[in-house]
């Protein structure tokens, strides 16, 4: 049987091209012969790479927005888009762990370069609004702590490109080395903020119980959606798929079977973290500032109100030092997506820098128009709608995913299990009637509905 023949038997209609991230392909060591903690901590990282998304500064804004204007009420929006983001990453990265691919390329070997170049574009808008979140997150962090201009704070962001082209030159272990800590220091911020808030413990566990009001007000559907776009990200998807690969298993049937189970052990520990904090984002919103009659739905807002109203000097500091955290921590993850993006679809490579450069510069040029034009203000509203962009991207991301890992050619004996199958395609419906519930009340209305 010839080489076309075998793609095609099983499922593809090419032969994938190149390896994904070619140059750290395999190449972090997993040991053979080793306990359950050693086997462990060798695959534990990528899911702190993905979970990183979950926690940037597109998060912020939705989520003290949502504990503002109604309390703890969309708690439950966190805790369902929390628990189909662990579903979905799941399932990416297991397609790279069997297929060898990431999901672009996955993608591109599934269809014809039409197809291919559409989702290309779309995948590159989500990674656009994605980086439009972190420019405006890390300039706003720079204005809170230094009292730089936004402005100038959304031209120094460009600067973070020769950070990460140091960070790449010292290996992927360090990367995820330094999204760990950076992680922590969020994790440990918010948990203290929390603490100081003295929240309503009731309530909060009233707040993870879903209630029909969401979908019944338009309002709260449109900050609940905006959730959703920001904890489970398409770019994500792409991401994990990618980065299980760069561990040094045995590709066999056993070597697949245990990473597998690894990494997914990996990315639901890491998206746990994720979870505890955007919930205490949300919590924190709801504790300081619900029925104030403060209007908070912006981060500036939220900083400059949280140490008086928590009656501590220190909260509004913490805040802005793990905003900057947050956004620092989605740079380096956005350049990766880009990267395997363009050549998974269009087999296309280019220097990580200029990559990154051009990236980070179709960001800055609206966050810098609408700062001159609109000032801060207009900053949140296009931070809150980059969200929104990203949760109609969805999915694109999300049913090719679902449709490849539930495929028999091309998973074998690890396609998904019919319980796992119905319900990855339960959530994909959810996804897809709330996008079009949304895009349909935008035009009917003819605005948005913060």
């Amino acid at each position: 049987m010839s080489d076309e023949q075998e793609v095609k038997r099983n499922g593809w209609l090419r032969k994938s091209s190149n390896l994904s991230l070619e140059e750290v392909n395999s190449s972090i060591h997993v040991p053979a012969n080793a306990g359950f903690w050693r086997k462990f901590l060798a695959f534990a990282g990528p899911g702190s790479l993905v979970a990183v998304g979950y926690v940037d500064p597109g998060n912020w804004a939705t989520s003290i927005a949502g504990g503002a204007r109604f309390g703890y009420t969309l708690l439950s929006v966190i805790l369902i888009s929390n628990l189909i983001a662990m579903l979905l990453q799941g399932l990416s990265a297991k397609l790279g762990i069997v297929t060898g691919r990431d999901l672009a390329q996955a993608t591109k070997d599934s269809t014809g370069k039409k197809t291919a170049y559409f989702l290309w574009i779309l995948t590159e808008i989500a990674i656009i609004a994605t980086d439009l979140a972190e420019v405006i997150g890390s300039a706003i962090a720079l204005n809170l702590l230094f009292n730089i201009p936004l402005l100038l704070g959304i031209l120094i962001t460009t600067l973070d490109v020769m950070l990460l082209l140091l960070l790449q030159k010292k290996g992927f272990r360090v990367i995820e080395s330094i999204i760990i800590v950076l992680m922590a220091t969020i994790f440990i911020v918010f948990v203290f903020e929390v603490i100081v808030a003295k929240p309503e413990v009731s309530s909060i566990l009233a707040g993870y119980i879903p209630k029909a009001e969401i979908a019944a007000n338009p309002q709260m559907l449109f900050i609940a959606l905006g959730i959703l776009g920001a904890t489970v990200m398409p770019h994500n998807l792409y991401l994990h798929s990618s980065i299980v690969q760069t561990r040094n298993f045995e590709r066999s049937r056993a070597g697949k079977k245990e990473a597998i189970k690894f990494s997914i052990l990996d990315s639901t520990f890491s998206l746990s973290i994720a979870f505890l904090i955007n919930s205490a984002i949300l919590i924190l919103g709801a504790a300081a500032f619900y029925g104030t009659g403060l209007d908070v739905s912006e981060i500036e807002a939220a900083y400059k109100l949280l140490s008086p109203t928590l009656g501590v000097g220190i909260a509004s500091t913490l805040f802005a030092v793990a905003l900057l955290a947050s956004g620092q921590n989605s740079t380096i993850t956005g350049t990766l997506t880009g990267q395997i993006v363009m050549e998974g679809f269009i087999n296309m490579r280019i220097s990580p820098w200029l990559r990154r450069l051009i990236t980070r510069l179709i960001a800055v040029i609206p966050a810098f128009i609408v700062t001159w034009i609109a000032g801060s203000k207009g900053v949140g509203e296009l931070l809150l709608w980059s969200q929104v962009v990203l949760s109609l991207q969805l999915p694109f991301a999300v049913i090719p995913l679902v449709l490849f890992t539930s495929s028999k050619e091309k998973m074998g004996e690890f396609a998904n299990s019919t319980w796992v199958k119905s319900l990855a395609w339960i959530c994909t419906g959810v996804i897809i009637a709330l996008n079009i519930f949304l895009v349909g009340y935008i035009i009917v209305t003819g605005h948005d509905l913060g």
